[in-house]
């Protein structure tokens, strides 16, 4: 071999190790950056309220980012929020899983364009697809199913209302087993392509929120520029989601397009992750009108557990919004949804859910209504509203 072509290809070989070293490193690093807890396990609970939480027959959060990360999920990570020991040692029985492949530079609350994307960088340390928003959905989609298929059973993706009812007989068998279901945070990840909400779907996609940090071509953020409804595209994939049974996600969403999806569907929609305006006023919350006609859908308002959402730093905070929705329209429609992993500061990782317990106690909720809010609403909602 010539000089110049040996040394092209030791340069070339020396730049794959590089790469490599980079995949096995750099993503770490991010997670450990991005999603942080409060205080560490294990949390002190009172005898009360870890009876009660022990008692709870489905325990259930409707929203974390743990696959944007690709942490191994099978693994009890000294890091991170969300794995699936961890899910087995809190006895969680589902675990949404949702789907975030675009991010603006400069995140913020208030105003983003989606002219950026931090996302592509991190693929690339990944090692993950980087070209379209598609692929770097379906592919997180094959991450969960692989991490059930390497499980040896203790972890199941669900993807149909029989599948959960497998599920939850085989949980009454006393098997210590956990399961997921797959979102996406943003139906940007449709490539702008109607015919990708079935490939997203046939993918194991079960909820999808039309927007997240900005506006896309389905309509307008509660984070972005134009505080737009939803545009022709945007009512064409809401359709074609009511009729796959694919739950709809107003998470992240403008207050109008919540009022068009409102006016276009009879369906149950939800809010994945977030707070109220009556504990926690800004733009990402819940009004009371947008709680009540989600709860008026047959819905979840599902509340968060990060500072920016709930306007605290403690489970006391989350308990609090909780209390104002279900004292607002009733305690069936109030669930858990954490938005852990999701680049956001928690205070306690999935093993600490019996914090929210013990605050719950305190603002004097039955054990019947707890037993609603920790997972039983939304075991009843999946039951009826997945395919």
């Amino acid at each position: 071999m010539k000089k110049p072509l040996k040394f092209f290809f030791y340069s070339f070989i020396i730049l794959l190790i590089i790469y490599y070293l980079i995949t096995l490193i750099v993503p770490q690093i991010f997670d450990k950056k991005h999603n942080k807890i409060r205080e560490k396990a294990p949390y002190v609970i009172s005898k009360n309220a870890q009876s009660v939480y022990n008692s709870l027959n489905f325990v259930a959060d409707m929203h974390c980012d743990a696959l944007l990360w690709k942490r191994d999920l099978l693994k009890d990570n000294d890091f991170g929020q969300v794995d699936i020991p961890k899910m087995l040692k809190a006895k969680v029985d589902i675990q949404a899983f949702t789907i975030v492949t675009k991010s603006p530079k400069g995140q913020n609350f208030d105003k983003n364009t989606g002219s950026t994307d931090n996302i592509s960088a991190l693929y690339f340390v990944q090692g993950r697809p980087t070209s379209s928003l598609a692929k770097r959905t379906i592919s997180q989609c094959e991450d969960l199913f692989q991490f059930a298929k390497d499980s040896k059973g203790e972890f199941r993706v669900i993807t149909t209302s029989n599948e959960l009812k497998n599920y939850i007989a085989d949980k009454e068998n006393k098997k210590n087993i956990a399961a997921g279901f797959l979102g996406v945070e943003g139906a940007h990840a449709l490539d702008g392509k109607l015919e990708n909400v079935k490939v997203l779907f046939d993918s194991g996609v079960r909820m999808m929120a039309p927007t997240h940090f900005f506006d896309n071509k389905l309509g307008g953020s509660a984070h972005g520029i134009s505080g737009d409804g939803l545009t022709k595209f945007g009512s064409d994939v809401i359709k074609k989601m009511v009729e796959l049974n694919m739950i709809i996600d107003v998470a992240h969403s403008s207050p109008k397009i919540i009022d068009d999806i409102v006016s276009i569907t009879n369906k149950p929609i939800v809010s994945s992750h977030t707070g109220v305006k009556g504990t926690c006023d800004n733009v990402r919350n819940l009004s009371d009108k947008h709680i009540k006609a989600i709860a008026n859908s047959g819905g979840l308002i599902s509340i968060a557990m990060f500072e920016q959402a709930v306007c605290g730093i403690d489970a006391a905070a989350t308990a609090q919004a909780i209390k104002y929705t279900a004292d607002l329209v009733g305690v069936d429609y109030v669930a858990l949804g954490s938005d852990f992993d999701g680049s956001v500061t928690t205070p306690f990782d999935i093993t600490g859910l019996p914090l929210i317990v013990e605050e719950l106690l305190k603002l004097d909720f039955s054990e019947n209504d707890i037993q609603k809010i920790m997972g039983g609403n939304v075991r009843s909602f999946l039951l009826k509203n997945l395919p």
